[in-house]
């Protein structure tokens, strides 16, 4: 039996209405990996989360919950909220992970850093892209993509305005259809953004319905803790992401 009080701890920032960020962590980790949640306040629940909330969640150093946080002395801090950051920008988003590694001490990943480094190591450039977010958000996590060198194939929206409630409670066809709904025939990945979407649990079936790999936020950070921590082995059912990346550089996109 594995002891995990041995292994490697990550400190996870979550958005305090986030419902399915600590599943998902909970079903990707691997053995020795533990995980440890300190939740972000400062913004209105009630509120549907449009661009002047999530930048203003961004612009919130969440100080008090990081420092809480370093009680467990994780070896790792993953800021968890893709929309914060894909808000503000590429270089916002850097800033942001400098600034919390300078508090922590910690090696940091964001969820918005973490989709532009799983794609960049699947070796894809052109991408559909969908979301649960507004469409003016969903349009800067676009052009946030575009910044960073991709081409955007395609893209879906779920043509209403969710709650923070709503978003985390898509259920996981809708999000499969989301994707679909997203995808076109020259796009090298899926691109599915949002923290608390239920994303997750569609990868494999979004995949061998697409035959492209499916980069969810969730997962690609996931990929950048296991990536931070040097672990090198597989980890099946959640995509080509986690079960050739860590070994081979990520597999080549097939079709």
């Amino acid at each position: 039996m594995t002891d995990v009080r041995r292994g490697k701890r990550v400190g996870l920032l979550v958005p305090f209405t986030n419902t399915n960020l600590e599943p998902d962590f909970a079903m990707m980790a691997p053995p020795g990996l533990t995980v440890h949640v300190a939740r972000m306040g400062g913004y209105d629940e009630d509120e549907i989360p449009g661009v002047e909330q999530m930048q203003g969640l961004g612009a919130a150093i969440p100080h008090e919950p990081l420092k809480l946080l370093m009680g467990v002395r994780p070896d790792v801090v993953v800021y968890g909220c893709t929309s914060a950051t894909l808000t503000h920008g590429p270089d916002f988003d850097r800033n942001l992970s400098r600034t919390i590694k300078g508090i922590s001490g910690a090696h940091t990943v964001t969820a918005a850093g973490a989709l532009i480094e799983a794609l960049r190591a699947l070796g894809v450039r052109r991408v559909a892209f969908a979301s649960p977010y507004v469409p003016e958000i969903n349009a800067m996590a676009m052009r946030y993509l575009v910044d960073c060198g991709f081409e955007i194939s395609g893209q879906a929206e779920v043509g209403e305005n969710l709650s923070n409630e709503g978003q985390g409670a898509m259920l996981p066809q809708g999000v499969f259809d989301l994707g679909l709904r997203a995808f076109r025939p020259d796009a090298e990945a899926i691109v599915l953004s949002c923290t608390d979407m239920r994303s997750t649990e569609v990868i494999a079936a979004l995949e061998k319905q697409a035959g492209v790999p499916v980069i969810t936020s969730n997962q690609a950070m996931m990929f950048g803790v296991l990536k931070a921590i040097g672990h090198l082995g597989a980890i099946s059912g959640f995509g080509r992401l986690l079960a050739h990346g860590l070994r081979q550089g990520a597999a080549p996109p097939t079709r």
